[in-house]
């Protein structure tokens, strides 16, 4: 039987590049794309889309209904650096969606769930080099509390009524086909765009601030990856450690530099270092490598290459 998948959040810079993903893999018409105001022209000339609260829950069940969903993948959220400026619009967003969709999949409305998780929920007292799986987390932001509240209720909906959800704490996410949405780890998006039209750049995070990143289409692989995988194979109802490569801004100037010879970066710290101060500087991601066989392939020297060749097109 053809899976019915509905994307919330389908316009995000996660969430257009899934919905591409999925259509190309499934078909477009099955795979109905959502979110709270319309894409760009491409998302929604590609396939079934409908205007739709994530904090709706009837909304929500009528869709599910109409179109009888079997997944749902919840890509709707609002990020870390955004969420600091309206704490509780945040928390409504990220927990109520949540909880909406966890109880269609209680009440067998749907089949399974994704839903993405962060290394946002860890916190400054967390082991900073190769964060292991289970470890202290003490997130000091918005969105880190709500991302491991969210993680807590995944798996005790797992284990208290049976539901398949499944997740993945994505570190940060690299693109050239969407722009970043409010994120700590947005500078090394704006960075490539920077390098090609001004040849500049000034960054909101110290020259050594080394994080936890990925290239976009590492991070949608892993996605299908999980959600395909047998549900005996996923040991983890919480959210899944996930991890490719791990850099500092002087370090990825260095390789846009090797390219773009005359590019210059400047820093200027603001309120976004002290977030990226309490994260990890790499993760230890091995449980995911064990349970459903990920392996990242792009490393920073490919990643530059795919986003300035495709940003010069």
């Amino acid at each position: 039987m053809q899976k019915s998948i509905l994307i919330l959040g389908a316009c995000g810079q996660i969430g257009t590049e899934l919905t591409y993903a999925l259509r190309e893999k499934y078909g477009d018409n099955t795979i109905i794309a959502s979110d709270i105001r319309e894409g760009n022209e491409s998302l929604m000339d590609s396939g079934p889309f409908e205007l739709l609260d994530a904090t709706d829950y009837n909304a929500l069940e009528e869709v599910v209904a109409y179109y009888e969903i079997s997944e749902v993948y919840l890509m709707a959220a609002m990020l870390s650096a955004t969420a600091e400026k309206f704490p509780m619009r945040a928390w409504n967003l990220n927990m109520n969606s949540l909880f909406n969709v966890l109880n269609l999949a209680k009440e067998k409305k749907i089949d399974k769930v994704f839903w993405p998780s962060s290394i946002a929920v860890f916190g400054s007292n967390t082991p900073s080099e190769n964060t292991p799986q289970n470890t202290i987390m003490e997130p000091s932001t918005v969105y880190g509390i709500s991302k491991q509240s969210g993680e807590r209720w995944c798996n005790y909906y797992f284990n208290k009524y049976g539901v398949d959800v499944r997740s993945i704490r994505y570190p940060g996410l690299i693109s050239w086909k969407t722009m970043p949405g409010g994120g700590t780890t947005d500078y090394a998006i704006e960075i490539y765009h920077k390098a090609l039209t001004s040849k500049t750049y000034t960054c909101f995070l110290e020259k050594d601030t080394k994080l936890p990143m990925m290239f976009m289409d590492d991070a949608i692989r892993a996605t299908l990856l999980l959600m395909e995988s047998d549900s005996e194979d996923i040991k983890i109802r919480s959210s899944y450690n996930l991890a490719a490569m791990s850099f500092s801004p002087e370090e990825i100037a260095d390789s846009i530099q090797s390219r773009i010879p005359d590019f210059n970066i400047t820093y200027d710290p603001d309120f976004r270092q002290e977030i990226a101060d309490s994260w990890p500087n790499s993760i230890d991601d091995s449980q995911a490598r064990i349970d459903w066989g990920w392996k990242s392939e792009f490393d920073l020297e490919k990643t530059t290459a795919e986003m300035l060749d495709n940003l010069a097109k």
